[in-house]
C-alpha cells in the first residue's frame, strides 16, 4: 500500500478482452459488469472530495438516482470523510474500450454534483470485476483507510448497504458480494492484530493536538458535532489528559447525551446556558454549549475539533479574528475532520489561528501505518485468498445452468438409447429380464457419468467456455 501522504495516480483498468477470450466475452454480454468508480484521500484533495460528499440524509436519494441511470442495474454509494465510491452492476454495453470511466457514471457525477467531468476525471479511479472485488474487500477490511486498521469503515460500508438495500438498489449480484465483504473484514479482524489498538481519524486528530501542545493537561477542547467521530475524539482526549471538554451540537439532546457519556453519567436536562457535568473519578469536566451560543463560547477553547454534517463551513475568517481578540491573541487550533469542511481554510490567514484539515492528518496517520506493516501484510494475504475463493464460487454458481443442461441432455440421450435397444430386443424375442435391465441401466449411468466428468470439471473452472 502506498504511503497515505503521497497522492496516488488514479488507476485505469483495461476492459478489452484478449483475442482468445472474445467468444467468451460475447457469451457473457447479457450479464452485468461489476464497476467501481470513486475518489479517496490518495487520489483527490479534500477540496475535491467535499464536492462529492453526500450527507447521510441524502444518501438514499443519491443511491436511487444512480440506480436509475441508463445501463445501471444495481448500485451502492459509500460516502465518508476520506472517500466517495460508486459500486455498480452495469450492462456490458456501457464498457468502453479505452478503459475510461463509463459515460453513464460520468454523466451522473456531473449532473448530480454539478461538477465538470474534466475536474473529476484526473482524480477518479475505476476498478472492474476481479479488481473491484479486491478493492471492496480491502476497503471493508480497513486496508485502504488513511489510518489502517480503523474500525469505523466497516460500519460505514454496512450502513451504505442497508440504505441501498432499502432503496431497492441491491439485488442478486451485489448482495452476495457485500455479504462476503463483511465476512472477509471479520476474518481480517479475527485472524490478525491489525485492529489491536484503538485507532481512528479521531484518535489521530487528538494525537495531533497533543503534539501541538506537548500536553493536553489544562487545555480546553471544544467538540463541534456529537456524532461518532466526536465520541471517539472525546475518549482519546480524556486519555491524553484534557481537563475541560465543551460539546456543541445542533441537536441539544445529542450534545447532552455525549457530555453525559464522557462524564460517566447521562444528563438530558438542558438550561439556557452551559451545563457543567462532573463525573466522579474523572480529571476533566464536560460542558454542553447550546449551538446558538457557539460563537460566544468558542473563544474559551484552546483546541476546536469540528466534525459535523454541515454542507457549508461553520467557522470562517471573521470568526477567527473575533475569537483571537477575545483570547487576547492567545493561539487557537482548529482540527477539522469533517468532509465537507467545517472550517474555512482562509482562517489560516488569521495570525494566531492554525487550521488542520483531514488531509493534514495523513502525516500523523503514516506513523500508524509503519507500525502495522506486518499485520497489514497478513491481512492483505487473507484478502487475496478470499478474492480467489469468491470468484471461484461465483464461477461455479454461474456454471450451474450449463451443468444442469448438459446432464439433462446426456440423460435424455441415455434414456432414448435404452428405449430403442429394448424395442429392438423385444422385436427379436430377446427381451431383457428385470435383473438384466437393472444391470444395463447401471452400466449406462456409469458410462455417462465418466464421459461427462471432464466436461463438468472444465465448466466449473471456466463456465464462460
Amino acid at each position: 500500500m502506498s504511503q497515505p501522504t503521497q497522492r496516488q495516480t488514479a488507476p485505469r483498468l483495461s476492459i478489452v478482452p484478449p483475442a482468445s477470450e472474445a467468444g467468451a466475452a460475447n457469451a457473457r454480454a447479457a450479464e452485468g459488469s461489476l464497476v467501481l468508480v470513486g475518489v479517496n484521500h490518495t487520489t483527490a484533495p479534500v477540496e475535491v472530495r467535499e464536492r462529492l460528499a453526500i450527507p447521510l440524509a441524502r444518501l438514499a436519494d443519491a443511491t436511487r438516482a444512480l440506480a436509475h441511470q441508463p445501463g445501471v442495474r444495481e448500485a451502492l454509494i459509500l460516502s465518508t470523510c476520506n472517500r466517495v465510491e460508486f459500486l455498480t452492476i452495469q450492462d456490458r454495453s456501457q464498457d468502453r474500450v479505452d478503459g475510461s470511466p463509463t459515460p453513464n457514471l460520468l454523466r451522473f457525477l456531473h449532473q448530480y454534483f454539478a461538477v465538470p467531468a474534466a475536474t473529476l476525471e484526473p482524480h477518479l479511479y475505476e476498478f472492474r470485476e476481479r479488481e473491484a472485488v479486491r478493492h471492496l474487500f480491502r476497503v471493508a477490511s480497513s486496508l485502504d483507510s488513511m489510518v489502517v486498521g480503523e474500525p469505523q469503515i466497516l460500519g460505514q460500508v454496512k450502513e451504505s448497504y442497508a440504505i441501498a438495500r432499502q432503496a431497492g438498489a441491491i439485488s442478486t449480484a451485489l448482495e452476495p458480494l457485500l455479504q462476503r465483504a463483511f465476512a472477509v473484514a471479520k476474518r481480517v479482524r479475527t485472524e490478525t492484530q491489525i485492529g489491536s489498538s484503538s485507532v481512528s481519524i479521531a484518535s489521530v486528530a487528538v494525537d495531533l493536538a497533543r503534539k501541538i501542545f506537548g500536553s493536553l493537561h489544562g487545555k480546553t477542547v471544544l467538540l463541534v458535532g456529537a456524532g461518532k467521530m466526536s465520541d471517539l475524539a472525546a475518549r482519546h482526549l480524556i486519555q491524553q489528559g484534557a481537563t475541560s471538554i465543551l460539546v456543541a451540537n445542533r441537536t441539544p439532546e445529542r450534545a447532552a447525551l455525549l457530555a453525559g457519556q464522557i462524564a460517566g453519567q447521562i444528563s438530558m436536562q438542558l438550561a439556557n446556558g452551559p451545563i457543567a457535568i462532573h463525573g466522579s473519578g474523572l480529571a476533566c469536566t464536560t460542558e454542553v454549549i447550546p449551538f446558538d451560543l457557539l460563537y460566544d463560547q468558542a473563544a474559551r477553547a484552546d483546541i476546536v475539533i469540528a466534525s459535523t454534517g454541515s454542507e457549508h463551513p461553520i467557522f470562517n475568517r471573521s470568526h477567527g479574528q473575533s475569537f483571537l481578540e477575545r483570547r487576547r491573541n492567545r493561539p487557537m487550533f482548529f482540527i477539522d475532520i469533517a468532509v465537507p469542511r467545517d472550517v474555512d481554510p482562509k482562517m489560516n490567514q488569521v495570525e494566531g489561528c492554525f487550521v488542520y484539515d483531514i488531509d493534514d492528518l495523513q502525516q500523523v496517520a503514516a506513523a500508524h501505518l509503519a507500525n502495522r506493516g506486518r499485520e497489514s501484510a497478513a491481512a492483505e494475504a487473507i484478502v487475496t485468498r478470499e478474492v480467489e475463493l469468491y470468484l471461484e464460487r461465483m464461477q461455479s454458481r454461474d456454471a450451474v445452468p450449463a451443468i444442469v443442461a448438459l446432464q439433462n441432455s446426456a440423460e435424455s440421450i441415455r434414456q432414448s438409447e435404452l428405449e430403442r435397444t429394448a424395442t429392438r430386443l423385444a422385436a427379436t424375442g430377446a427381451a431383457l429380464t428385470p435383473a438384466q435391465q437393472s444391470a444395463v441401466d447401471a452400466l449406462t449411468r456409469s458410462l455417462t457419468a465418466k464421459l461427462l466428468h471432464p466436461q463438468l470439471t472444465a465448466l466449473r473452472k471456466k463456465p464462460e467456455d
